[in-house]
């Protein structure tokens, strides 16, 4: 997939857990979330600039993602400036599962194409594909981003009312 199809992916797996931490009282975490959600959606195609390392090779993995979750929980718990050890673990986990989440949609999204992916690799170079739609098309890209947009709306909409 492309940008737009990878913020897709990202809103249609952030909503769920987005719309979870908003129901809970954190509003502004859910929101932070969904933008950090979106903003590393992409990451994993920094691969198209890294020489020696191919597409979709170990930028496309769920090790990757795991790393990604762990650089930014590390990140936040040197950033966050709780009042309490239950916060600050809360937010740390938070930010493994942001950070985890955001790979893995891209994981899912460039699985929906002809190419897929190897998401275990180096313990196993089995191919994963659904064959739905080539990275480049434009529709299925949009389309992408429509749902999850709508994802993200439906999620907003349930906070504002139940919230």
């Amino acid at each position: 997939m492309y940008q737009v199809g990878h913020y897709g992916a990202a809103l249609v797996a952030y909503a769920p857990v987005g719309t979870a931490v908003g129901l809970a009282g954190n509003e502004t975490m859910a929101i932070l979330g969904a933008l950090v959600c979106v903003g590393l959606s992409t990451i994993p195609d920094v691969d198209h600039t890294l020489p020696l390392i191919d597409h979709r090779g170990p930028t496309h993995t769920v090790g990757f993602a795991v790393a990604v979750g762990i650089v930014l929980a590390a990140a936040t718990a040197v950033l966050v400036d709780a009042t309490s050890p239950a916060a600050d673990v809360g937010f740390v986990t938070f930010a493994f599962v942001v950070g985890t989440l955001s790979i893995g949609s891209h994981l899912l999204a460039d699985a929906l194409t002809p190419m897929g992916i190897r998401p275990f690799w180096p313990l196993s170079r089995r191919h994963y594909s659904l064959g739905v739609t080539t990275a480049a098309n434009p529709i299925a890209n949009y389309v992408l981003f429509a749902i999850g947009g709508g994802m993200a709306l439906l999620g907003i909409g349930v906070v504002v009312t139940f919230g």
